[in-house]
């Protein structure tokens, strides 16, 4: 198992002349190298000068030096370092330039090859956006996957850009200005419209300006869920913090065939899904593991519905208090979109029928399943599921429209029968969804919104939570509604749905209109070590909370995947206002306090066991992380 923790802990000491420690407990001294030419030569002592002009030149040259290294009289001038050594015991930051400056330039170019460009270059004829010029070394486009992370009280700006690099400034001012001018370039870069006042207006809407300006926004809804936990009979064991927890690894297993999914289950088993067929193992309090029975793809699972050529399922459901698993695979190479699904009966190992999608005689395509609610693949009688495609929200039902189950031996395809839902005319573009404890459901698209709708209505969602530029591929919200965590490219959004109504009660956005008192969302990312660790190509995939399936239990972990990394977050941490990952930032709050799991292949997926599973000494389920060839069971414990 690899390192569980945050590579942001590195420390250089401050006799290594040439390197910078960014969290060194004497960081502020550590950028001063800079300046140590000018105080050995004031230290000097000065010869007698021949003659008045000597006296000249020799005051000339040492106000150019002072100038030049103490206090620079250029425009934008840093101090840039570079982060080298990866993860061994040599890593370090180095100076790579005691002395530069950079530039926001709107440009057409990103990277002409050798990091050249001209000064005066402006706008250009076609697309163009921002882009962060620093010298001669670094060129960038001003987006999220810079992943930039600010330190006001150091006057520093750590980023992403073919390698990891740190910019020192000379002034408050100066640091300040950077960070303004920055988070302007990126609104305009991801909306296309300057950041003024009246586009973060347009952008967010009124309800949600408190998004574009976080210092305005209520947070008062964050602080009282705080106090709501800390009395919650499902917190009486105080989540340990990163002093205290530790992760151990229970098991390692080597599994049948290369595994694409996981299907934990809350009662006896979980199944993995591979190549070939579904790997069922075993619950236990320490993880899951143990061959059990292997359910190969028969004859009755066929992809497209023609083909014997077995498609490993890109979506997986249990029902029927987890007897029943239903497999959903896209019609084609690349394609996400499916116009089947099959129905696997765990208990006999085969497939009972293959299921159609259709509305009104005609074939439809879905995107997307998930149970009705957070409990529902317990529940022995479940004949119904949720269902998602670009413009279509919907509940389908195994049984015809009068309630019986339909004759599927005298059906070669049965049509599942449309319950409930909406096919909105366009512009939706969902991508991927979720439901709470009581059915509520939330939908993550393209646009980067969340709408939250109620168990009643799938036409039009009670709050539509706009979006900060990127698409969210994956959504999850706690048993209660209150929580959602989307998933990015380059980031997490956590989203608090409660409110006050105009009567004083405490609700949450998917029973009504949230009004303007909405709290600003938090973030949580990777450093950008750990983002440049990562890999460029590696984006966050599949967040999630910790599972629980009671009222009055809270989630207390979150978990996602990045390439070889599984994350985990802190669940009370996060909300905790008074963190010390929040202060002295700027914007957005965003959380870079987690524990890392290393594997040595990328992760396919990472998933916490049911709540049941936790036990006495250990405040958390144990932790599932699946790679293709294997598959882990770690637990947190608690050291006193």
């Amino acid at each position: 198992m690899g390192g569980s923790h945050s590579r942001e802990d590195l420390e250089i000491s401050d006799s290594d002349e040439d390197s910078y420690s960014p969290n060194h407990s004497d960081g502020e001294a550590s950028y001063h190298d800079a300046e140590e030419e000018h105080k050995n030569s004031a230290d000097r002592r000065i010869g007698t000068p021949s003659s008045l002009d000597d006296v000249e030149a020799k005051l000339k040259a040492l106000k150019l030096k002072y100038s030049s290294s103490q206090n620079p009289n250029l425009k934008h001038a840093v101090k840039l370092y570079l982060h080298v050594g990866g993860t061994t015991p040599k890593a370090k930051w180095v100076t790579s330039e005691k002395l530069t400056t950079y530039n926001f330039v709107r440009t057409s170019r990103v990277d002409d090859g050798d990091g050249g460009i001209d000064e005066d270059e402006g706008d250009e004829a076609g697309e163009s956006w921002w882009v962060l010029k620093v010298g001669s070394k670094i060129r960038a486009k001003v987006d999220t996957e810079m992943q930039l992370k600010t330190f006001g009280d150091q006057r520093r700006a750590d980023f992403v850009a073919r390698g990891v690099w740190a910019m020192k400034f000379f002034s408050e001012e100066d640091y300040k200005a950077f960070v303004v001018q920055f988070e302007n370039c990126l609104f305009e870069n991801t909306y296309g419209v300057e950041a003024t006042e009246e586009s973060k207006l347009k952008i967010y809407g009124k309800d949600f300006i408190g998004w574009a300006k976080p210092e305005a926004a209520d947070d008062s809804m964050w602080e009282d869920a705080e106090d709501s936990l800390s009395k919650s009979p499902g917190s009486a064991t105080p989540t340990p913090t990163r002093a205290n927890q530790d992760l151990m690894e229970e098991f390692e297993e080597a599994a049948n065939s290369g595994i694409q999914s996981l299907a934990l289950g809350a009662l006896d088993n979980s199944f993995l899904v591979g190549d070939s067929g579904i790997q069922v193992v075993k619950n236990f309090s320490h993880g899951i593991h143990g061959k059990g029975a292997f359910v190969n793809f028969g004859s009755g699972y066929k992809s497209n519905g023609s083909s014997l050529v077995h498609a490993t399922p890109k979506k997986t459901l249990l029902m029927k208090a987890e007897t029943n698993m239903l497999l959903m695979n896209p019609v084609g190479a690349g394609k996400l979109h499916s116009t089947n699904l099959h129905q696997l009966d765990i208990e006999t190992g085969k497939i009972v029928t293959q299921w159609q999608f259709g509305k009104d005689g005609v074939d439809i395509t879905m995107r997307d399943i998930v149970n009705d609610s957070k409990g529902a693949q317990l529940d022995p009688s479940g004949s119904t599921f949720l269902g998602l495609d670009d413009n279509r929200l919907c509940r389908w039902d195994m049984r015809d429209r009068h309630g019986v189950v339909q004759d599927l031996a005298n059906s070669n395809t049965p049509v599942l029968n449309w319950t409930q839902g909406h096919q909105f005319s366009r512009g939706t573009n969902f991508q991927c969804f979720a439901t709470t404890g009581d059915g509520s459901i939330v939908v993550g698209s393209l646009d980067g919104k969340i709408r939250l709708y109620s168990i009643n209505s799938m036409r039009q969602a009670k709050t539509a939570f706009p979006g900060l530029g990127s698409p969210i591929t994956h959504v999850d919200v706690t048993f209660d509604g209150k929580w959602v965590v989307g998933t990015t490219d380059t980031y997490l959004v956590l989203i608090c749905t409660l409110f006050t109504d105009k009567d004083g009660k405490t609700k949450t956005g998917f029973s009504g209109r949230m009004g303007n008192r909405i709290a600003a969302p938090r973030l949580l990312k990777l450093t950008p070590l750990d983002s440049h660790l990562a890999g460029t190509n590696n984006k966050f995939r599949n967040a999630q909370f910790s599972w629980v399936t009671e009222n009055g239990k809270q989630e207390r972990h979150i978990v996602a995947t990045v390439g070889k990394f599984s994350v985990i977050w802190n669940f009370q941490q996060v909300k905790d206002g008074s963190h010390e990952c929040y202060r002295n930032q700027q914007g957005l709050k965003s959380c870079y306090c987690y524990k890392i799991i290393l594997k040595e292949d990328s992760i396919v997926d990472s998933r916490f066991m049911h709540d049941k599973f936790a036990v006495t000494d250990s405040p958390e389920a144990p932790l599932v992380i699946a790679t293709p060839m294997k598959v882990s069971s770690l637990s947190i414990s608690s050291r006193r």
